[in-house]
Parts: structure tokens; C-alpha cells; sequence
């Protein structure tokens, strides 16, 4: 992260269930980029796996953190208001290790999960728009096990019942943030994800919503 870097930065939210292929559309977004923006991926999951799993990333957390990493990752929990700080430091990693600038856009996936995350998040971030991702729990299902993004391959925790209980979490925890962010005036692209959607048709959707009506502030900054 340069120098030139300060907070609140550029940011969209992809949101939707798990298995629905925010991970893999987000690194589409990275790869392609999006309103004429220069895009970092940050799929906090993935960040979490990392963590939990990588000797020498696992180096920077503290035994308390690790502790906590490992209870998300194996009992599907979320990081609650006392963790942000673990959250906090895993964003600040992330974008000093990719070199964030101040002219790029952060595609935020996995987190916020919930309205207080929503609340503390914002001193990091400014969102401008979110990207839902609707699909039944059938088809959630029917993708995990086709692994239709690709993104499923090594993943331990998309057993049924983990699946199970993570589409009650999104449901009654994640969805609110819907409502949530429309009262603030976001701007909402919603995509109707069905079985076998692949990332890349995924990505056109989203091309010609943001297109036809863009955030004024995302593409009033000049390209990185």
C-alpha cells in the first residue's frame, strides 16, 4: 500500500449466498476491472483459509486470532463486533500486500456479514454499490456440487450441513444489509444467478447494470 493511500477507500460489496460465485466473479472483476477502475479482489474466506493454513501468513496472527480464525473457518461462525479488529488487520494486510492505491477499487466479499460489521467496516471503506447475487438454496446446492466456478475444489467445509447452516446465517444475518444500505442511499445491482451460471456471464450482467447506471462517484476519479 503506498503512501498516497488513506481511509475511507473506493469499495463495492458483492453479496449473495455461499456456493453463488461471489469469489469467482469477484476475480473476473480483478482481472477485467469495472467502471473503468483499476479492481483488488479482497474474498475474505480466502483471506480467513490463508490464514489458518499458510506457516508463514499464520506467523503475523496471535494465538488468540488464530484461535478465533479456525472457530469461523470450522463451525461456520461469523467474526462478531469484538473481532473487528482481527478484521481490520486482515483488510490492512491484504491491501499493503497488492499495493492498493487510492485510484483503485476494493471488491469486498465475505465481509460485512451483518449491520455491525456494516457500521465499523465504513471507517475503512466507502461503498458505493452493492452487487447481490440471488439464487435459490436448490441451486445453491446444484453449484457447489457441479463446482460451476471452479472455486470449490479444495474447499472442506461444503459439506451439507455446513451448507445448511451457512444459508441460515445468510439469511437471517447477511440479507438485512440489503435494507440496510438502501436507506443510505447505495446504489443496488442485483443478478439473478440460476445453476449454471458461469463467472463470465456473471460479469457481463453486472458490466451492463454498472454501465447503464454507474456510481457518479466511482467513475468521477481518473483511471489508475
Amino acid at each position: 500500500m503506498n503512501n498516497s493511500h488513506t481511509h475511507p477507500i473506493d469499495a463495492i460489496l458483492l453479496l449473495g449466498p455461499t456456493g453463488v460465485g461471489k469469489s469467482p466473479l469477484g476475480d473476473t472483476i480483478a482481472q477485467y476491472g469495472l467502471f473503468g477502475r483499476r479492481c483488488y479482489h479482497l474474498d475474505f474466506g480466502s483471506e480467513l483459509r490463508g490464514a489458518a493454513t499458510d506457516d508463514e501468513r499464520s506467523r503475523i496472527y496471535t494465538v488468540v486470532e488464530l484461535n478465533t480464525i479456525h472457530g469461523v473457518l470450522e463451525r461456520g461462525l461469523l467474526l462478531e463486533n469484538e473481532h473487528f479488529p482481527l478484521a481490520r488487520k486482515i483488510i490492512s494486510l491484504f491491501l499493503l500486500r497488492v499495493g492498493f492505491s487510492k485510484y483503485d477499487v476494493l471488491v469486498l466479499n465475505g465481509i460485512p456479514r451483518h449491520e455491525e460489521q456494516a457500521r465499523e467496516i465504513a471507517t475503512i471503506a466507502r461503498i458505493h454499490c452493492l452487487v447481490i447475487l440471488d439464487c435459490s438454496s436448490e441451486d445453491v446446492y446444484c453449484r457447489i456440487r457441479e463446482n460451476v466456478g471452479g472455486d470449490r475444489t479444495e474447499r472442506v467445509d461444503d459439506h451439507h450441513e455446513m451448507i445448511r447452516k451457512k444459508l441460515v446465517i445468510f439469511y437471517e444475518r447477511t440479507t438485512p444489509l440489503i435494507k440496510y444500505y438502501e436507506k443510505l442511499g447505495i446504489k443496488l445491482y442485483r443478478i439473478n444467478v440460476q445453476s449454471m451460471m458461469t463467472p463470465a456471464n456473471a460479469y457481463i450482467n453486472l458490466s451492463l447494470l454498472a454501465a447503464a447506471d454507474p456510481p457518479v462517484a466511482l467513475v468521477a476519479e481518473p483511471p489508475h
